[in-house]
């Protein structure tokens, strides 16, 4: 059966490769400030997350899926973020997410099926230096998902995706040579950085009717960093 799955974001990096693998088989619309590399296969709607209220969207009656792909990659010293670093890493990751939540769960009830997936962090498992503004936002994400998932279960699946770093158009300071890349792969116990297709491969997984008994759960794409140590 051919779903309706709607990206909030999905113009680039991990929301554009998802995107492009339910393409395959389901109706996708994305909603973000531009329409990117998308394919003509996908409908692109106007969005600013920020800004725009996900009432107003040309969608249909039932939505069987939502992504919620926004982030953002501020590391720095806590010494030298400011209250309103904090506060716009919560509006962008977290308080946007739960405006599209509200607005849009009526619809994804009419499916009967619905499956949402947001993203979170590695840096909420495990602390890391220069996280706090990022690991606070993406914290929140996991347990509004985990009660979330509790209220609205059996009609609706809510799971988050917590990745380490991928190789996406976001994390392109922290990837700008070889030797970066060489040193952050060497922090994993699979000795690489993450990239579009291992994260996008498990969201498809989370939206299919393959993981009708998953929920509330945050799942770590992040090649063993939050689990393993083999040094």
């Amino acid at each position: 059966m051919k779903k309706n799955i709607l990206l909030i974001g999905g113009s680039s990096g991990i929301g554009l490769e998802i995107a492009n693998k339910l393409s395959k088989e389901h109706n996708v619309i994305t909603a973000s400030r531009s329409k990117g590399d998308l394919g003509d296969n996908i409908k692109h709607l106007e969005f600013d997350v920020l800004k725009d209220n996900a009432e107003d969207l040309d969608l249909p009656e039932e939505l069987h899926g939502l992504v919620y792909c926004p982030g953002s990659i501020n590391l720095k010293p806590f010494k030298m973020l400011k209250t309103e670093d904090f506060e716009k890493e919560m509006n962008l990751n977290f308080l946007s997410l739960v405006k599209v939540v509200k607005a849009l769960i009526p619809k994804l009830k009419n499916s009967g099926e619905g499956s949402m997936v947001f993203f979170s962090t590695v840096a909420v498992k495990v602390g890391m230096s220069f996280h706090t503004s990022v690991a606070a936002a993406k914290g929140a994400i996991e347990g509004f998902a985990k009660s979330l998932a509790a209220e609205y279960a059996p009609t609706l699946r809510v799971n988050v995706i917590a990745p380490s770093l991928t190789d996406t158009p976001l994390a392109d300071k922290l990837l700008s040579s070889d030797s970066k890349k060489e040193k952050m792969s060497e922090r994993h116990p699979l000795k690489r950085v993450g990239n579009a297709k291992d994260i996008a491969n498990a969201a498809v997984f989370l939206l299919s009717e393959e993981n009708s008994w998953v929920t509330g759960q945050v799942i770590g794409v992040d090649g063993g960093l939050s689990t393993l140590n083999i040094s």
